[in-house]
């Protein structure tokens, strides 16, 4: 990290949203403490009831663990942002905020391509889906993630320290992201271009593949399920995911694969809007209100809190 590739920056400038500014701190703060709260009560209920104990869940409890974490790598800085007057940030404090939400907004991406495969093993081979989904398996399928994650962080941070930044420095988005911050380099940008090109649509067509694949056999062991009530179930354990990864890739897409250019600038920021602050709040709800066992371990967990407030305030 030579000094000469950035000495004429030493901070950014975030433009983020310069309207309606109390308005949407009201709103990004009550969506931040809904992310929270709804993304910490499923670690915990998945945690202590045992009835949640399956690979499902243990998947769906780092899922949630994913969105608390790059929901507060960009939310928190956001907020500040909108009760200051001037928002600036550091270069080293920016390549850092970006390095970290892209090892989780990856790994998040992977995590929906083996929650893909979790549900197709379920579903065509019900009998032995324990057997096959081992917790050993389970927790290397979640290492991969992560270590993929922060293998492509690193790849583009690693391509970006190798950039001058002459000035310009006001960076119109709302936290450090890779497209605008490209946008302000005085060097020639060619190969981190293609690097978030190659690499976003990798991760994209690998979903979409996985996604496919994975429910193209799941359609086919439907199919061969006699009763009504059988199809129905299986459909429903499908449709949550599938509207996770809707959002997901849809935004994100959006984002990554626009053309760099300074008029789809307002555009990239509303698309990222969605689905680094929206998606992570909606997560709880797209997989607990259509989800039979996460209504059930509510209802459990909410018996079990006047019996402990009693058995605290006995004698």
């Amino acid at each position: 990290m030579a000094g000469g590739n950035h000495s004429g920056v030493t901070e950014f400038v975030l433009l983020g949203f310069t309207t309606l500014q109390e308005l949407l701190f009201a709103t990004f703060l009550l969506i931040y403490i809904t992310t929270l709260v709804g993304n910490l009560g499923m670690i915990v209920l998945i945690r202590t009831d045992r009835h949640l104990h399956t690979p499902m869940y243990f998947f769906l409890g780092h899922l949630s663990f994913l969105d608390v974490c790059y929901s507060s790598t960009i939310t928190p800085k956001l907020l500040l942002g909108l009760l200051a007057e001037r928002k600036v940030i550091s270069f080293h404090s920016c390549l850092t905020q970006l390095f970290f939400y892209l090892v989780f907004v990856t790994t998040e991406a992977f995590f929906l391509v083996i929650m893909a495969y979790d549900r197709c093993v379920a579903i065509h081979l019900p009998l032995r889906y324990l057997v096959v989904m081992s917790h050993r398996l389970c927790v290397q399928l979640v290492l991969g993630c992560y270590v993929a994650g922060s293998l492509n962080a690193l790849v583009h941070t690693t391509a970006l320290l190798q950039l001058s930044f002459c000035g310009p420095n006001v960076l119109n988005h709302f936290y450090c992201e890779l497209p605008p911050l490209l946008q302000l380099s005085c060097s020639d940008t060619w190969l981190s271009e293609v690097l978030m090109l190659s690499c976003a649509g990798f991760i994209i067509a690998s979903l979409a593949l996985a996604i496919l694949m994975s429910y193209t056999f799941i359609l086919c062991s439907v199919c061969t399920i006699r009763s009504a009530q059988g199809r129905h179930k299986a459909f429903l354990t499908c449709t949550s995911h599938l509207t996770a990864v809707t959002l997901f890739c849809g935004s994100a897409a959006f984002f990554y694969l626009h053309p760099l250019s300074t008029r789809a600038e307002e555009e990239r920021k509303t698309a990222s809007v969605f689905y680094t602050v929206v998606i992570p709040m909606l997560n709880p709800f797209i997989y607990s209100l259509r989800n039979a066992e996460v209504r059930s371990a509510l209802s459990r967990a909410a018996r079990k809190v006047p019996s402990s407030v009693h058995c605290l305030c006995s004698p």
